[in-house]
Order: C-alpha cells, then structure tokens, then sequence
C-alpha cells in the first residue's frame, strides 16, 4: 500500500513531447514541485496519472530528472505483465506433482554436468558455506541453469504492476532500483530483461535484492547475472548466507511416524531431533542425524498428508524460503540438491493426489469457517491458516488431523455445512 503522499504535479501541456522540461531542482522545505516532461499519452488514462506522480517520487528518490525523462518517455503498460499478474489457476497443482516435475533424470544430468564444469564453486562453497548442490539446485529451477531468462522489460514491467496497484510499493521500489542500475552505469536499459515481475538473470533477482547482494563471483569487476554464471550463483549464495544459512547443516530429513502419532504436532512445534525421537519420529532411511543438526530446532512438515512423506525442516529449509516463500520450492530445491548428490530422492512414494478447484478450496474455506475453525479468508490459498482450521476440525472430529484438504475432506466438509441442524 503506498504510504507516501502524492506530489501535486504541474504538466506543460503545450511543450514538446520528449523533452526535458522538468526543473532540476532538489526536493526540500520550500522547494518549487518539480514538473515532469510533456510525456506522451500511453493510451492508458490510469497509467498516465500513476506515472506523472511517480515521477515526483523518483525525484525525491535521488534520480536525476535527464534519467527519468529518457527512460520513461514514450513508456507503456505491458497488457500481457497485468494479466499474468491477475491470473489465479483454476486449479492448485498437488504438490506431488510439482516435486515429480522438479526432480527429473534429466534436470539432475544436466546439473551434474553444470556443476563439475564450474570450479569457480569451489571458492563460492567455501567463501559462504552454502552447499553448492543447493546453489545448483536453485539454479536450475529459477532459469533452467540459464537457459530461460526471460523476455521481458524489467523497467516496463515493474511500471505496468505499479500503475495496476495491487503491489504499488513493492513494485515501485523495484522500479526506482532498476533505474538506479541504469544510473550506475553498470547496465544499460536494454540489458535489464527477466520475468514478467521483475526477476532477473540466471539466477532471477530482483532490482532491490541486485543492488543489496548481487556479487562479482569470477573477478572481472562486474556483477552480471545474465551472461556469468560465477557471477549468479555467488550471489545466490551471498543471499543464502545474509539470510543465515548454517554452513554443514541439513536443510530436510525424510522420517517416518509410528501409527499412533499425534499429526497435530505438524506444522507445530521446532524442536530437537532428540525431542522428534521421544514422539517416535525417526528417519525414513534408517540414518542417524549429522552432528550440526543435533542442535538444530526442526519443524515437522507432511506436505501430502499422512499418506505421503514426511519431513523434518531445518533452519536452512526456511533459508531457502527467503529466496522464494514456497514449501514446494524449497523441498524441490533440498531434493534436487540430494539428487545431485547422489543422496537418492523420497524413501516413502508420493501419493497420487487430484487437483482441487478453485471452488473447491474457496468452499472447504468457507465450510470450515461456518462450523467454527477460522481459515481466514476464503481466497482459495490453503496456506498455513487453512491448514490449522482443518486440524482442528479433524481432530474434533476423530479424523487424522494431518491439515491436509483432499477432495474427500471438501465432500465431507460440504456434506456437513449443508447437513440440516439435528
């Protein structure tokens, strides 16, 4: 939400478009509101006022005014960036599916042959502690191991998301930081091309997170994330590391339960391997754990349910979160880097589970909400809160109480909201 009060801003309507009509004057106590140019209309009435107020706010965030009017003359919004940004699938992908489509033959082949072809990972692992088959593991889900970058204009995009104002200030934060990299000197705007929200190179930062982590990994005094692969996986491990990663530690361990575990402890508490052991919760290949994990705070996580596997989750586990909050995302890079390993993936098989609808999630919602378990609201996302409300209600009702919403637990959560009161 923008917190920042608008600048009442003066247009000479009867200049020439494209040119620098802008005072240059610095913004302070007193100080005339700056004028942006005569840019010409883009078609879009709501994107045109967006951009004559942002453009007072990049003024008051240090960029020169000669910057501004060269890179936002002439801009659009992107109509295909609006849609990909509004679009909520019909129907959430089980995570099953996800982690067999992450971890194939093919993508743990090509990283093991990218991997031992950089011995720049050497210095990298040892400089910041991060596994470099997790560096790789990231790699090859954020661009394919380079090979995807994207197509789009970060400057156009990150103006499309702001002027729509869903995101405002996140995305005018990332648009006032990819100005800043044109600013530098250090890219021009035709290199500044990634996804459609603004992620960037072989390992997809974005502006703010280049500017604050982004690192030279092969000496050549540039940091580029698009044509050096040292440069892109040194800086995914600086931002692993800025965000805590504990250098020799597990991220997940596969275990297994006893039958009559108590499942409310999921998602619960982080607690000691020792303390997992006294709940009877030991791991599925039959291992001990590593001496920096003995310490360690885990958390138990059963992303499939009772019927599939089940994970400890370390403090590296939520490391890789920072990169993308995603349980999915994290899990998929843990279990490639245990493939590149040569670890072998899940002992326990991944169920074979049915996509909800977006119906159906927003039901059992609404559903759990009516009978007294508050998921917050029904959006359709079964996130950590839905998942709660659905372990209460199971458990209230003698269920396994695993938070894990299958097509029979909507049917059944249907059922009973629609059941006449006895």
């Amino acid at each position: 939400m923008e917190r920042r009060s608008f600048l009442v801003l003066l247009v000479a309507g009867c200049a020439d478009p494209g040119l620098n009509l802008g005072p240059q004057l610095a913004l302070g106590p007193g100080a005339p509101e700056p004028a942006p140019p005569a840019l010409p209309p883009s078609g879009s009435p709501a994107f045109d006022e967006w951009l004559r107020g942002f453009y007072g706010r990049a003024l008051a965030a240090g960029l020169p005014p000669a910057l501004l009017n060269r890179e936002l003359a002439g801009l659009t919004p992107n109509d295909r960036v609006s849609a990909l940004d509004s679009r909520q699938p019909e129907f959430s992908r089980p995570v099953s599916d996800y982690l067999r489509g992450v971890v194939t033959d093919d993508r743990l082949a090509i990283g093991r042959r990218k991997r031992d072809a950089l011995p720049a990972l050497d210095e990298i692992e040892a400089r910041y502690g991060v596994s470099r088959n997790i560096l790789v593991g990231i790699w090859g889900l954020e661009s394919s191991f380079g090979a995807i970058l994207g197509d789009f204009d970060v400057i156009r995009s990150m103006a499309t998301l702001a002027a729509d104002g869903r995101r405002r200030q996140f995305a005018e934060d990332q648009l006032i930081a990819a100005l800043k990299m044109i600013q530098s000197g250090e890219f021009a705007r035709s290199q500044l091309i990634g996804s459609w929200a603004g992620a960037m190179g072989q390992t997809q930062f974005i502006p703010t997170t280049f500017l604050s982590t982004a690192v030279d990994g092969d000496g050549d005094g540039r940091r580029d994330l698009w044509g050096s692969s040292p440069d892109a996986l040194a800086s995914a491990a600086n931002l692993l590391a800025k965000a805590g990663w504990v250098r020799g530690q597990s991220w997940h361990r596969e275990v297994v339960v006893p039958a009559s575990f108590d499942y409310a402890l999921v998602e619960g508490p982080k607690e000691t391997p020792a303390w997992w052991a006294q709940q009877g919760v030991t791991p599925a290949d039959g291992r001990g754990f590593a001496a920096a994990d003995q310490g360690a705070e885990a958390q138990l996580i059963a992303p499939s349910g009772a019927g599939g596997p089940m994970f400890l989750i370390f403090p590296n586990h939520f490391v890789i979160r920072r990169y993308n909050n995603s349980t999915a995302y994290a899990l998929g890079v843990g279990l490639l880097a245990q493939g590149l390993a040569g670890e072998g993936g899940v002992v326990r098989s991944w169920p074979q589970e049915t996509p909800l609808s977006l119906t159906d999630r927003t039901d059992a919602q609404t559903a759990l909400a009516r009978l007294g378990f508050d998921p917050g609201a029904p959006d359709g996302i079964v996130g950590v809160n839905t998942r709660a409300a659905l372990r209460a209600y199971q458990q209230s009702r003698g269920l396994t109480a695993d938070g894990y919403l299958s097509l029979e637990m909507v049917r059944r959560l249907r059922a009973e909201v629609a059941a006449p009161p006895p």
